[in-house]
């Protein structure tokens, strides 16, 4: 079985690769653990000084590994909460890691795989992908992304993804301020090398590592508690009766009757 997660270092630059194409990079426990583990690794690797995040196949990150999920619908509020604090964990560590990361989005971003692009400190995507937060339409909350677009584009805008659930155009997602730039599908890698071989060999490292802690450290303790309630939310939102619903008919290729 190939890893779920790919990385390699390459002129400064640390590329890691989500690697479940047939799953649409669906994010497992494997491959939440294996980007985890890959990023720290770049974190303390002195060789490496920008990290690119990007996805084989044709899907940047269709979110949440649904079947896992209804399968840990059937286990204690305990071990849901402990589950939940891994992803929460996982976009703490991109959003606070003092290297910059930069997401290559070449396919659809949806739900928790648009929150992987919104923690992200900069984000380049075709102009064919999709980004949504579509978590309310299979009965699930997106709790723990709302701390981060919170912080990033305010609470209207929030309110107005998170509620409605809807795919928006990554025209649209820069406009409000989710990804950095839209970019040709044949000039997509280039594009993203050529600003991370740009910062790499024109910013300090020491200046953006601290420049990046420095912002993060405004809210910090109020992210923190936030995000603390957002996994319990995550966790109990796991049980309901329409999260159930919502994922087995996602699952069975029906649309749920709300």
């Amino acid at each position: 079985m190939d890893p779920a997660v790919l990385s390699k270092i390459n002129n400064r630059i640390g590329f890691i690769t989500l690697n479940r194409p047939e799953k649409r990079n669906a994010l497992s426990p494997d491959l939440i653990a294996g980007l985890v583990q890959a990023i720290k690794e770049f974190n303390d690797d002195p060789n490496v000084k920008v990290i690119v995040l990007r996805s084989a196949g044709k899907a940047f990150c269709a979110g949440a590994d649904l079947r896992y999920l209804q399968e840990m619908q059937t286990f204690s509020f305990s071990e849901n909460l402990e589950d939940s604090r891994k992803l929460m964990n996982l976009f703490n560590l991109i959003y606070t890691l003092p290297k910059v990361v930069i997401a290559e989005i070449q396919g659809h971003a949806l739900a928790g795989g648009c929150g992987l692009a919104t923690v992200c400190d900069f984000a380049f995507s075709v102009p064919e992908a999709l980004f949504g937060y579509t978590e309310v339409r299979i009965g699930f909350i997106p709790a723990l992304v709302s701390v981060f677009l919170e912080e990033q584009i305010g609470s209207a805008k929030t309110q107005e993804l998170l509620l409605s659930g809807e795919r928006i155009s990554a025209s649209k997602a820069a406009g409000l301020g989710l990804i950095t730039e839209v970019v040709p599908s044949d000039f997509l890698q280039k594009s993203v090398e050529d600003f991370a071989m740009k910062i790499v060999s024109q910013n300090s490292g020491y200046s953006m590592g601290r420049t990046k802690q420095l912002l993060r450290e405004f809210n910090a303790e109020r992210r923190n508690e936030w995000l603390d309630f957002a996994a319990h939310t995550n966790a109990e939102a796991r049980a309901h009766e329409d999260c159930k619903k919502g994922i087995a008919a996602f699952l069975n290729k029906e649309i749920p009757n709300w």
